[in-house]
């Protein structure tokens, strides 16, 4: 355990990019849903760049916080936090300002039965935050749901693809984004819109997901068989120096890795490692959720993190005992229902 402490700590290592920017970053950040997939290991690396760029700003990670061990271990790395539950007025009202905000909060896991409280995190609570951080610079998350499927030829969808969101998940996410949108218009406040599509680490993603069928012997399903992946540390680092390129109104960003990736060769190369025959089932369809994030790619340059070596982390994370965490991402869904 102690080889997979120190490879994730010199993975997850803040660039000299990203070092650079948080000198030009002014302000405190606070990360609004921080005890997320993504947030913690955002609110490290970004505490990590300003230690090191010595600008002094505050990370503020806000979230209800139901584990408190991941609220401990933010704290240890020096990352200031707050319990508050978003949807209580009085507790978001409670909150501190902050010149820069990182919205992480969201729900799509269980959607399906829970359609009301979908639409209260992914929509209505979207407008009071940007009621309520109106002066600040805000990147928002979304999500690659929002867009229509494509060919999985065509190269993936630009930032200007009229969306066509399948399902109350993406539709909510359509909400989000429209909502924020509205209040950057009108109160001229600075916001992105970041279209992430997908985002993989050790513990959850695609590639984990690929594989662990692989050595269970799981079926894995071609039908959806083209992904798009990005390596969550170089996710994290592109949602922190967007805080630069916040705009009124708003502008609109994909992110995610420069390949169209096979789920078949991601699963075959597993394979070779593992020493396991994958067992597919099902034919491609031929279309996929895939995003074009050349503008990203051409604001931040392409990601650190090469797929191959996201295939080797993720497998040598696996046959050392690595923890995982139970949030798959149905990649493979395609009437979204989540």
């Amino acid at each position: 355990m102690k080889n997979l402490s120190m490879l994730e700590q010199e993975i997850l290592k803040p660039t000299d990019a990203l070092i650079n920017d948080m000198s030009r970053i002014k302000g405190d950040i606070m990360l609004l849903g921080v005890a997320g997939k993504m947030g913690p290991s955002m609110a490290r690396l970004a505490r990590q760049a300003v230690d090191l760029a010595g600008t002094g700003q505050r990370i503020i990670g806000v979230s209800r916080f139901s584990d408190p061990a991941s609220r401990a271990a933010l704290e240890a790395s020096g990352v200031e936090t707050i319990a508050a539950d978003l949807l209580n007025e009085a507790e978001l009202s409670a909150l501190p300002d902050a010149a820069n905000v990182i919205y992480l909060a969201g729900h799509k896991f269980g959607t399906t039965g829970k359609e009301a409280f979908t639409w209260a995190m992914n929509t209505y609570l979207p407008g009071r935050v940007a009621e309520k951080y109106r002066n600040s610079n805000i990147v928002a998350f979304s999500s690659g749901n929002v867009l229509p499927f494509v060919p999985v030829t065509s190269g993936g969808v630009s930032e200007e693809t009229a969306p066509e969101p399948i399902g109350e998940y993406a539709q909510s996410c359509l909400g989000r984004e429209r909502i924020f949108e509205y209040f950057s218009q009108k109160n001229n406040t600075p916001m992105l819109i970041y279209r992430l599509n997908y985002a993989v680490d050790f513990r959850y993603g695609v590639m984990l997901e690929l594989a662990k069928s692989v050595l269970s012997g799981k079926p894995i399903d071609l039908r959806t068989e083209n992904v798009n992946v990005i390596w969550q540390g170089d996710a994290n680092e592109i949602a922190i120096r967007s805080l630069l390129h916040c705009e009124a109104p708003a502008k609109m960003l994909n992110v995610t890795g420069p390949e169209t990736l096979s789920t078949r060769w991601i699963a075959e190369q597993f394979g070779v490692i593992f020493k396991k025959e994958p067992n597919f089932i099902n034919e491609s369809a031929g279309t996929a959720l895939l995003n074009n994030a050349s503008t990203c790619h051409r604001l931040f340059g392409y990601p650190k993190v090469t797929v191959r070596e996201i295939i080797e982390l993720t497998a040598t994370w696996m046959q050392e005992g690595g923890e995982a965490l139970n949030k798959p991402t149905h990649f493979q869904e395609r009437s979204g229902k989540f």
